[in-house]
């Protein structure tokens, strides 16, 4: 069994709501502390074996690997996950501006909300990708209304312009 498939079983083990809870704010803590080290240290390549990276982050390779599962997307060489051992040589090149647009995406807002942000991005383009993912988040209606602005820039209403055939 791989190592991505021993973090998948060990974090669906925790089934019932208490140990479920238990688990996951563990976790979460763990996750926010790597996170506050990256940010702190962002000028810095974080690699080795996944047991070293691991033993740094103090995690066990299992959780790393999962750990490794939500920070994947904003690396700039993704790491393939399903054949982690412990001996795999990881890098963690980070894209910052992609993994802030990740963790609102993720809606971890005790993440994308640390202090340690402000030595890497400033507030006005932090406002910048929060605007930039509330965009993408934003309906569009595709069918036009009878009494809607005609969508052929007449300035009138469909119903008297391109509706009215």
């Amino acid at each position: 069994m791989s190592i991505f498939e021993q973090w998948k079983k060990q974090a669906d083990k925790a089934n019932q709501q208490n140990k479920y809870d238990e688990y996951w704010e563990s976790y979460f803590k763990k996750e926010k502390k790597n996170y506050e080290y990256i940010l702190v240290n962002h000028n810095e390549i974080i690699s080795g074996k996944l047991s070293e990276v691991a033993g740094k982050f103090d995690m066990d390779s299992v959780t790393m690997t999962g750990f490794l599962d939500g920070i994947n997307t904003s690396l700039v060489n993704a790491i393939e996950l399903s054949e982690l051992t412990e001996d795999s040589e990881v890098e963690l090149e980070i894209d910052f501006e992609k993994l802030y647009y990740n963790m609102l995406n993720a809606k971890a807002d005790w993440l994308y909300n640390l202090t340690e942000w402000e030595g890497i991005l400033s507030k006005e383009r932090r406002s910048e990708i929060t605007k930039e993912y509330n965009r993408t988040k934003i309906a569009v209606r595709s069918k036009v209304g009878r009494n809607d602005p005609c969508p052929c820039g007449s300035g009138r209403k469909y119903k008297k312009c391109c509706g009215s055939n």
